[in-house]
């Protein structure tokens, strides 16, 4: 299985600043040592015009040239840098990379990304580009597939991607998340699943298992992009909900189970995860990306016309 890393191009944040920068690093590392049979490639840049298919030009500007406002910079919780823009178009780049070797080998990982909650036209909570929302229409305008799934298991909700993607009936957007949790204003998907704060493994598991027969029964997609946060850990921070390690193999394994029993390949990206002990959260990714190797297969490539 190929994974696309982006960890070398670390974003300078000021001392005691909360988000785990260096998680991504020890997930390659544990990777390396737990799967080995990972192959490993640098995440690729994202050009402006590719970033235009999911946000507005002028964002990317700001964004590119260091005009964003401080209030802007504080939403998005990264003061501006030249190494944030480099790495948050390397993270789509990344996903992309891996839509794109999923849609041949059947799974594919991008060992960072799940920005979810970057809109068209600003960034919000740590993310800056919206990679899932990007390289779906990026698939779709390749001609390699016209429907896509994005299973957005991070504790929060996408609140960013359901706002991008509300009109198009091409992209299915499907959130499971705390209820009363971040973002405090949700954006609608085309399925949310609103979960009560302390739910555990076997609430959340049925919840998984209607909302994915719902998805399949509303909508057949031809790639699935899957949002494996962490977060919904108990020993998560910022999380809220209960699921212990066994619970979200278990998550883990219904979504790939899901999409192997019609051959729907799938993309990964490893959002949100904020544990107490930050060796807990990379548990969490590396088995994620363990589980995911054992999942491959060949899919056959289509262009459509």
């Amino acid at each position: 299985m190929k994974a696309f890393y982006s960890d070398h191009f670390v974003l300078p944040l000021p001392e005691g600043h909360r988000f785990p920068m260096q998680k991504y690093r020890l997930v390659r590392e544990g990777v390396q040592v737990h799967v080995p049979s990972i192959e490993f490639h640098e995440a690729p840049f994202t050009t402006d015009g590719v970033l235009a298919l999911a946000h507005h030009p002028l964002y990317i500007e700001r964004v590119s040239n260091g005009s964003l406002s401080t209030a802007e910079q504080k939403a998005i919780g990264f003061p501006w840098t030249r190494q944030m823009v480099e790495r948050s178009r390397r993270s789509a780049g990344a996903t992309i990379s891996a839509c794109r070797i999923a849609l041949e080998s059947g799974v594919a990982v991008n060992l960072a990304g799940g920005t979810h909650h970057a809109y068209a036209d600003h960034g919000e909570g740590f993310c800056v580009f919206n990679d899932a929302a990007i390289a779906a229409r990026l698939m779709q305008a390749e001609r390699r597939v016209r429907r896509v799934a994005i299973v957005d298991l991070d504790v929060h909700q996408g609140n960013g991607t359901a706002s991008i993607l509300a009109s198009d009936d091409s992209v299915f957007t499907l959130s499971l998340h705390g209820e009363h949790n971040y973002p405090f204003r949700k954006e609608c998907s085309d399925l949310d699943v609103a979960l009560p704060d302390g739910t555990g493994d076997e609430a959340y598991l049925t919840a998984l298992e209607q909302a994915l027969a719902s998805m399949t029964h509303r909508f057949s997609p031809e790639l699935i992009i899957y949002l494996a946060g962490a977060d919904p850990h108990e020993g998560d921070r910022l999380g809220r909900l209960r699921l212990t390690m066994e619970g979200l193999a278990s998550r883990d394994r219904m979504v790939l189970d899901h999409a192997a029993a019609s051959q729907t390949p799938v993309a990964i990206a490893m959002a949100g995860g904020y544990g107490k002990n930050i060796q807990d959260t990379v548990a969490i990714h590396v088995q994620t990306i363990g589980i995911a190797s054992q999942y491959i297969w060949p899919t056959q490539v289509t262009l459509h016309s």
